[in-house]
């Protein structure tokens, strides 16, 4: 069983896809619920959705709980939604930098803190947050915030690896760092679209 946030598009959405194909049953987060609802539409008894702002712990906490009610356990939790920017670094206003925070680094922090004590006292789980390759190469100024927002974001999920290597080796923390894909995320961005995602 695995829990995508962000998963009523793109990257969520393919992976939900691919997984359910191959006999995993997945849960599905995002908030746009009508896109969502499609999406889970399509994969049938093995997707269940759950309509939730990631920016909200308290939403967080209930896609955990409304996974575990409908499956009845989770194996792997993936943190993957997100919002990009087009906005030079000297431009960005104050809820610029909320949102793309809130978005990219909160939403990855919730779902971490929501979900691996469950793993710990199972004693077995993995956590896949979905960073990106402008975390470790910041090529592209127009996402500015975007790419400190996603180099936290490896940070916080190597400190969380090390914290649980001794005590809980069964429980795995993993980046992800996509470079150019093929979705609509590019068009969604705070700011305008752009090519670089």
């Amino acid at each position: 069983v695995t829990v995508i946030t962000g998963g009523s598009a793109g990257i969520g959405a393919a992976t939900a896809v691919r997984l359910v194909s191959e006999g995993h049953r997945v849960v599905i987060a995002a908030r746009d619920s009508a896109r969502l609802a499609a999406v889970a539409e399509s994969l049938g008894a093995a997707a269940h959705a759950v309509v939730a702002d990631v920016t909200r712990r308290a939403d967080v906490d209930r896609i955990r709980d409304e996974a575990l009610h409908a499956f009845g356990s989770i194996d792997t939790w993936i943190n993957n939604a997100g919002r990009g920017i087009s906005r030079p670094v000297l431009a960005l206003t104050d809820e610029d930098v909320t949102d793309i925070i809130d978005v990219n680094i909160r939403s990855v922090l919730y779902g971490m803190q929501a979900i691996v004590p469950y793993f710990v006292e199972r004693g077995r789980g993995h956590v896949i947050n979905i960073s990106s390759f402008l975390a470790r190469v910041p090529l592209a100024p127009q996402r500015s915030i975007y790419s400190a927002a996603k180099a936290a974001v490896n940070s916080l999920s190597a400190n969380a690896r090390m914290d649980l290597a001794t005590p809980s080796p069964g429980v795995h923390i993993s980046v992800v760092m996509p470079g150019l894909v093929s979705t609509g995320f590019a068009q969604n961005v705070r700011g305008g679209g752009g090519p670089v995602a």
